[in-house]
């Protein structure tokens, strides 16, 4: 559990005042890489995520919810009143030693309570201030408040995901947010390399929403091409066919043919040599615009055997496919388990690990997820100096 002398980020500190997925899953990324992350959390509450369960791992007070568990490992819990003169001081004395700050409150919040870009640069000129927000610090909408799904919701994500005469649908997973954390990380990095070139610090503006449109990658660009609303496909593909979920006779499975020398290896394996000579589906513009009919050639055949057999005998030919796996299934899959994505706590708590592969600085658990204030008084003494007495007088005073 201890620090990795080759860790990427070994010696970085991150002054973490983000709660609930995108702020706290950008920081366990730097986390993963070796800073010393400091999660501020408010007395009594914390991070609003504590409270959203069940499921629950551990008993009684012990216990920690799912949800806090997937984005807040290799952190120090430090509970902070912010709302208080000493809370307010004690943050400002630590971020004077932090090479990051991360926050997620309204536009402006941290300015009021004295703990801004401006106001902390001042003391830490090469500090890198990481704003994370629904919809960024400027803008008509900057004021709003801004989960995932009303930003899946407005970013037009939702327009375009679902089936094709159903309602639009949401993405099962808060993708906004974990797109805003990935953004915020690989922003904090460049920024980082930056201060360490000039020694000037600077603030990241990240929001959602910001985050959220640029995913939207091809789909976007059809749009700003042709100028046309984008339907929803379903498990197709716009651009590319065949590219789809198919029924095979004893479930689904996903097919993903990517170019037509795939699709000359398909039509091989399913004994239809005659649909790569036809006009209609020789190419790929050719197969998108006569979709519905080469789809209906192509059900006929995958319905004759099972999920496995045609997933096998497409991997052999180097056409990518797979089943629909459910996520117990994949996360029991040999593959995963092999990459070792799943990180077993000594309690025997089971949690996803880094998919970062570094060679030289791998990502390493070093701390499972902190309770509540766990760390208080040891980053109060060992990063501030603070002894018994003067950590005995902030609780007096409710500031931490």
């Amino acid at each position: 559990m201890g620090q990795p002398g080759n860790a990427a980020l070994n010696g970085v500190r991150v002054l973490d005042f983000s709660r609930v997925l995108a702020g706290p899953f950008c920081t366990m990324i730097l986390g993963d890489l070796g800073a010393d992350v400091i999660k501020i959390e408010r007395p009594g509450t914390g991070d609003d995520t504590r409270a959203w369960g069940p499921p629950w791992s551990g008993y009684g007070a012990d216990a920690q919810s799912a949800y806090f568990l997937c984005a807040n490992r290799n952190k120090r819990s430090l509970t902070l009143n912010l709302k208080s003169d000493i809370g307010r001081d004690l943050a400002r004395r630590l971020a004077a030693q932090s090479q990051i700050v991360v926050e997620n409150f309204m536009p402006g919040q941290m300015a009021g309570y004295g703990l801004g870009f401006e106001d902390l640069r001042e003391q830490n000129p090469a500090v890198v201030y990481c704003s994370i927000t629904g919809f960024g610090q400027a803008g008509p909408y900057h004021n709003r408040p801004g989960y995932d799904y009303v930003i899946q919701a407005m970013s037009g994500l939702m327009s375009i995901t679902g089936p094709v005469e159903g309602d639009p649908v949401k993405v099962g997973v808060a993708i906004s947010d974990v797109l805003a954390g990935l953004f915020a990380a690989t922003s904090i990095l460049a920024a980082l390399r930056h201060a360490g070139a000039t020694g000037e610090g600077q603030h990241i503006d990240i929001s959602l929403l910001d985050s959220q449109i640029a995913a939207l990658v091809n789909v976007a660009s059809n749009t700003l091409v042709d100028g046309k609303e984008p339907r929803r496909y379903g498990n197709q593909h716009p651009n590319i066919v065949p590219y789809q979920t198919f029924r095979a006779a004893d479930g689904e499975f996903v097919l993903a043919v990517g170019n037509d020398g795939q699709f000359a290896k398909l039509c091989e394996i399913i004994g239809r040599p005659d649909l790569v000579i036809d006009p209609r589906f020789a190419t790929n513009p050719a197969r998108v615009e006569h979709r519905d009919r080469l789809i209906s050639e192509l059900d006929t055949v995958f319905g004759l055997l099972p999920v496995q057999t045609w997933a096998r005998v497409f991997v052999e030919a180097g056409i990518p496919a797979g089943p629909i796996n459910s996520i117990p299934a994949a996360l029991d899959d040999p593959h995963v388990q092999a990459r070792d994505l799943i990180h077993t706590a000594d309690d025997g708590t089971r949690s996803i690990g880094s998919p970062l592969k570094l060679s030289a600085t791998p990502p390493s658990i070093r701390r499972e997820p902190p309770h509540l204030g766990e760390h208080t008084v040891e980053v109060l003494r060992d990063v501030l100096g603070l002894d018994d007495a003067a950590i005995a007088a902030c609780r007096e005073a409710g500031a931490v």
